[in-house]
């Protein structure tokens, strides 16, 4: 199944406002069984840019989606090309304070999972474990054809032998991974077929207009379904991937928090969003909790 992309959402005016009280998000974590759902804001402190937020990719970029993906040989060069560049810098991210504070609720039995929309592995790099990817991760590719799963780091060697000396300048780096490059920057770039069957091969990630794997949804929505609270982090809550998960739990009445600057999709549906920085705010409630997080990951980034 195929959904139509949802690349834009406005505040309304009814939406109740942020607040700077981390009281409600401590004594969430303070009493155990928070079901964390993180997006594209818990890794701007790492560098990688978010989406919709002030100075996000949307503003400049519009990202692939799985309709031109597939239909197009010269979109799939466009993507690989700029992808292949991203990833360079994108691999080199690593976990900010946001993450390890996350990692940190989950080692002290705080959490019941993680659910991230994001696919930069940053989490599992700060020492989470129990986590859901629910986009996918750009660590892996997928072949179209045949279904043969590879690393990405072996992909990106075959690149550098197919592509000796391809090196431009990006303008900048988006949440997908991907860099923005112009048409004249991509050139001739030559994208490798599945070394198994000669398919197409895709980063193992949901694009725009491309539907979460319905097992997938099932597991997460298993997840809410036993948390005792939901804590967004970092999502506008734009796409209905993750929406999904709030509106299931205000249904069910389980207390959604929200920790985002700008206002969400979510808000209504929530207790209270909280509208300061993530690291510093993580942080702090750790800090009152006496949760001690660490100062480095454990493992390196995407790359």
């Amino acid at each position: 199944m195929r959904m139509r992309p949802t690349l834009s959402w406005s505040p309304t005016d009814d939406l109740p406002p942020g607040t700077t009280d981390l009281g409600p998000v401590a004594d969430a974590l303070g009493s155990g069984g928070v079901l964390v759902l993180s997006g594209a804001g818990l890794s701007t402190e790492s560098g990688i840019p978010d989406y919709r937020g002030e100075g996000g990719s949307l503003s400049r970029h519009t990202p692939m989606t799985y309709q031109d993906f597939t239909a197009s040989a010269q979109a799939r060069r466009r993507y690989w090309a700029r992808s292949h560049l991203g990833w360079r810098t994108f691999g080199r991210a690593r976990p900010n304070a946001g993450h390890r504070a996350v990692a940190a609720f989950e080692r002290h039995g705080l959490l019941a999972g993680v659910i991230t929309q994001n696919v930069d592995g940053l989490h599992q790099s700060a020492g989470s474990e129990d986590v859901v990817e629910l986009h996918g991760s750009l660590d892996r590719v997928v072949c179209l054809s045949c279904g043969t799963f590879t690393a990405r780091r072996a992909l990106a060697r075959r690149l550098e032998e197919a592509n000796a000396g391809f090196a431009p300048v990006a303008a900048g780096i988006n949440p997908d991974g991907d860099a923005d490059l112009g048409d004249e920057q991509v050139g001739d770039f030559r994208v490798v077929p599945c070394a198994d069957c000669g398919g197409i091969l895709k980063p193992d990630v949901v694009f725009f207009g491309e539907a979460v794997p319905p097992r997938r949804v099932e597991h997460c929505r298993s997840l809410v379904r036993r948390a005792a609270c939901l804590l967004v982090l970092g999502s506008s809550l734009t796409v209905m991937s993750g929406l999904r998960f709030v509106r299931q739990a205000a249904e069910a009445g389980t207390p959604v928090l929200i920790v985002n600057r700008d206002a969400t999709r979510g808000d209504r549906h929530a207790v209270t969003r909280v509208a300061l920085p993530l690291g510093a705010a993580l942080t702090t409630v750790a800090e009152r909790l006496g949760v001690p997080v660490s100062d480095e990951g454990v493992a390196s980034g995407a790359g």
